[in-house]
Formats: C-alpha cells, structure tokens, sequence
C-alpha cells in the first residue's frame, strides 16, 4: 500500500507531509491513520523540536473522503478526527501548519488545532458540510475556539468560500505571505523557534491550550456521535452520493 503520508526529520524540524493527490488530501481512513502515527513518532523523536504539516501537492486537505463515508459508519472516522485535534493541541512541541493551497471542511479541524499557520494569499476556505446536509461537528472543537463569533456563525451556516486574508481577521490564520514567500515566511518561524527551549514550549503549550482540550476532552464523545448519525443520514446520504455523481 502506498505511503500517504511522509515524515522527515531534519534540523530539529519534524516535517509531516500530506500526499495522497488523487483524492486532494481527503481525510480517508488511511490518511487519518498514518497521519496519527506520524503525529505519534515526531512527538517521540529528541531530534525534533518542531512540527511542521504541510502538503505535498496544491490542495491541503478537501475534507472528509465522501466515498468512504457514502459507504458506511463515519463513528471511527469522527473519533479519529478528534483523536487528531487533541494530539495537535497537546503536542508539547509546537505545529506550524504551512498552507498553500485550498482548505475544505474537515481540513479545518488540522489547521484550527495547529499553534501557528502560515498561508499564501490565494488559499481559500469553506465549510461546506451544510451543503451536504451534515454540520461541522468535530472540527468546532478546534474552531470555535479560534474564531470570531459571528464570522463563525456565517461561515459554518453559508458554507461560503473564503480567502486567506479574511481567515486572519477572523483568527484562523496566523500570518498571511504573498505566493512565492512561503518558504521565506516558514524558514523565519522556525528560526524564531529553534531559541525556544523544550520545557518553555511544553508549559508556555499547556498555558495556551488549557481551555480547547478541556473542550475536546469534555464534547467530544458526544460530538462524534453526533457526527457519525449525521453522515449516516438518509438525507446526508443522498447529498453526498449526489455531489460525487456530479463530480465524477
């Protein structure tokens, strides 16, 4: 089975890396798993001070992958999602997710529960599980804490696209960079972090992200559950089989 996921270690850097292309990064069953495992094994490796997410290819991440989830129950793949959130929030090393390309739905969960995100101007947004009869259940774990209330209430109702620039004034963004800079921008991050020590950044984490991960830890049983009769809904059924009809 091919790889999906990438983990490389260098410079004190734990570069995580997202490729699976054919389905744009979609949060499939494996994707979800080797990425919890890398997650794991960066956390454990003395030579990484940092993790840094990315993707291989244009697209970050399209969200959940609808062609499991027409399939069958999504209660692994929600508790998995939350699973994924909760090891972002509690890493005692920081996340740097490095975005330069498009974010939809479940992908948000990864960005909202990373402590720095750095994106190119072009990248765009969308919550779009109310246009597939489903709600953004999981991932506000992560994303209500980040974002403005209002700007929330809009986004997760409409399902509308969104730029990057928008992103950082509603609080999900840290940083936006010109297409070109990235790099530039990811390389001064880390440079700032590197005269970090382990236990600031283990405490100074713990400070930050007391409140998401009582929140996580005290809605998210009930919110997978409540994630998994959704994708497991007649109506959500018929709108993601017809959202896959149209895009193939």
């Amino acid at each position: 089975m091919t790889e999906l996921v990438h983990l490389d270690v260098a410079e004190g850097v734990a570069t995580i890396t997202l490729d699976s292309e054919h389905n744009r990064n979609a949060l499939s069953r494996q994707l979800v798993t080797e990425l919890g495992a890398h997650l794991e094994s960066a956390e454990a490796d003395a030579d990484a001070k940092v993790i840094v997410l990315r993707s291989a290819h244009r697209v970050f991440c399209s969200g959940a992958d609808l062609s499991e989830a027409a399939e069958g129950s999504m209660q692994q793949g929600a508790a998995a999602l939350i699973d994924l959130q909760r090891r972002l929030a509690t890493s005692v090393k920081p996340v740097v997710v490095v975005l330069g390309g498009p974010v939809r739905a479940g992908g948000l969960g990864l960005v909202g529960a990373a402590d720095i995100v750095l994106a190119t101007r072009p990248v765009t947004f969308a919550l779009t599980e109310v246009r597939l009869a489903l709600a953004p259940a999981v991932i506000s774990l992560s994303l209500l804490p980040r974002l403005a209330p209002r700007a929330a209430s809009e986004l997760f109702l409409t399902g509308r696209k969104f730029d990057a620039a928008e992103a950082a004034e509603i609080g999900l963004v840290t940083r936006v960079v010109e297409d070109g800079e990235l790099e530039s921008a990811l390389q001064a991050v880390l440079a700032d972090l590197a005269l970090g020590f382990a236990q600031g950044f283990r405490e100074t984490k713990a400070l930050l992200n007391h409140d998401l991960v009582e929140r996580i830890d005290r809605l998210g049983p009930q919110l997978a559950e409540k994630s998994a009769q959704l994708f497991g809904s007649d109506e959500a059924r018929d709108a993601m089989l017809a959202f896959l009809s149209r895009k193939g």
